[in-house]
């Protein structure tokens, strides 16, 4: 008799990244700066200052998306005027990646259906990507196609107004400029999507990401994980996913020695596995990094399929060759039920 079925197969790989500085080289916001005119390094100098700023006052602001704000106070006081989803959609078209990409997406995903036994055993890999950045700008992006799933930060325009449900009727599309915060992304949250990840939840809404889920009900195990960032501030997610049994690699520019150091700091420490150049070029030790330990997990996922259906199932009846003895009948109470 088979054991009981659990609720999902566990054959997917999930590739997840990081964006700015992981699979491109910079921040996305580039292309609000232009458009708008604004000095980009000058409002990146505000932002940095706001924390202390607002600490005099007696109030503390998270660093990692303070930003956020600062760009509702532009769109309020006028530099970002007009600014929208459907615009942050649009100049998300202007996002260059690294070397190599989209392509590598592509081989990836391939990858896994390159041999007869992951066919078999239907082995998928789904990319996502994590990003305290503007998730409609990716959603523009050129990589948007690839990708299975995009964690940022929202933005809401039109907010709905007191006593709103007392109205009968809303406009269907917004059409004002953002307002208000929707998601807030920072580096701890994203911890939380590699668990919506994890459990289903991101793809069976009925999941709650806090229910207690056990280790093979889970749709995508950790150890099916690879998680890919830039740096110190992917600490927490670059913890959670090797403390579970995952595979970590943080990228560098390739002309950034700081960047270089960081990432062989976080390899000193145990934070990840191994650490290259954001370069995902065929001739990259990225490349060759991500393609080996893919094929690996395809691997692993194989064998241990495999290894289940023969537990469950047990061996089959056979007929018995010449010379060969009879196996002892069993008391009824030892037997082994068929």
């Amino acid at each position: 008799m088979v054991g009981n079925k659990d609720l999902h197969e566990q054959n997917i790989i999930a590739c997840i990244w990081d964006f700015d500085k992981t699979l491109i080289h910079g921040y996305m916001q580039g292309p609000i700066f232009r458009y708008f005119g604004v000095d980009e390094e000058r409002f990146w100098r505000e932002v940095n200052a706001l924390p202390a700023l607002y600490a005099k006052r007696g109030i503390k602001v998270s660093p990692d998306t303070v930003y956020l704000n600062h760009f509702l106070t532009y769109v309020k006081q006028g530099p970002f005027k007009g600014l929208n989803n459907a615009l942050l959609h649009e100049l998300g078209k202007e996002l260059k990646f690294a070397p190599g990409l989209p392509e590598l997406f592509v081989l990836l995903k391939n990858l896994v259906r390159s041999r007869d036994e992951y066919r078999r055993n239907d082995i998928g890999l789904e990319h996502y990507i994590i990003s305290t950045g503007l998730a409609e700008m990716i959603r523009g992006s050129m990589i948007a196609p690839h990708v299975d799933g995009i964690f940022g930060c929202e933005f809401i325009e039109d907010p709905v107004l007191p006593g709103y449900l007392d109205q009968e009727e809303f406009p269907m599309e917004a059409k004002g400029d953002i307002s208000q915060i929707g998601v807030m992304v920072d580096n701890t949250i994203k911890t939380r999507f590699i668990f919506e990840i994890n459990k289903g939840s991101n793809k069976t809404p009925d999941i709650d990401v806090n229910a207690k889920i056990r280790e093979s009900d889970r749709r995508v195990p950790f150890r099916n994980m690879i998680y890919v960032a830039d740096g110190p501030s992917d600490v927490p997610v670059f913890s959670v996913v090797r403390k579970n049994g995952g595979r970590t690699y943080a990228v560098y520019q390739p002309d950034n020695e700081k960047e270089f150091a960081q990432n062989d700091l976080l390899l000193s420490t145990g934070r990840i596995h191994a650490y290259g150049p954001s370069d995902y070029r065929s001739n990259s030790s990225t490349f060759m990094w991500l393609r080996m330990h893919v094929l690996q997990l395809c691997d692993e996922i194989v064998m241990t399929r495999e290894r289940n259906v023969q537990r469950q199932v047990g061996m089959p009846p056979r007929h018995l060759h010449d010379g060969e003895k009879k196996p002892e009948k069993k008391d009824p109470e030892q037997r082994d039920l068929i």
